[in-house]
């Protein structure tokens, strides 16, 4: 995974200690019912595009410019699916962080999926009855979440 520079630039003065980050998640569900999934290259399992927003960026931009970067495919946003403070969690190099993730649903238009980054082994559409079944139960709930009809984001009450 490609670090972002204001992120090494921060670990240059706090070290590994944990970083407060704001994550952005896509489901990309097109006209046929699939979602558009990525296989990670530093996992290898499959996930929903994601990324983090860079100081100073609209989440809804960010998350297009994720997926395009990612995917290659152009999408615009739905609407927000849910506000999310996942766990802290540790990278192999001992950097400690924690997430607080915006999840949207998006649809596709236009762009061919394929790999367009070094994130990514491979890019492709699933049908939302066949998911991959090494998707973290917390992606299985955003897609769950985002193909209800309801407007309202999900959030802890």
């Amino acid at each position: 995974m490609t670090t972002p520079k204001f992120i090494l630039e921060l670990r240059e003065k706090i070290g590994h200690d944990l970083l407060w980050l704001t994550g952005i998640t896509g489901v990309v569900v097109d006209d046929e019912d699939q979602v558009l999934l990525v296989r990670r290259a530093d996992n290898g399992r499959w996930a929903l595009p994601a990324g983090i927003l860079e100081p100073g960026e609209q989440p809804a931009i960010g998350l297009v410019r994720e997926i395009e970067e990612e995917t290659a495919v152009e999408t615009e946003i739905v609407r927000l699916v849910s506000i999310d403070t996942l766990p802290p969690s540790s990278y192999p190099n001992g950097d400690q962080v924690q997430y607080l993730d915006l999840c949207f649903r998006c649809r596709p238009l236009r762009g061919t999926p394929r790999v367009n980054d070094d994130e990514s082994l491979e890019v492709a559409w699933f049908p939302l009855t066949t998911l991959p079944a090494d998707l973290s139960p917390r992606e299985q709930t955003c897609i769950t979440n985002a193909l209800k009809p309801t407007e309202v984001p999900i959030f802890a009450r």
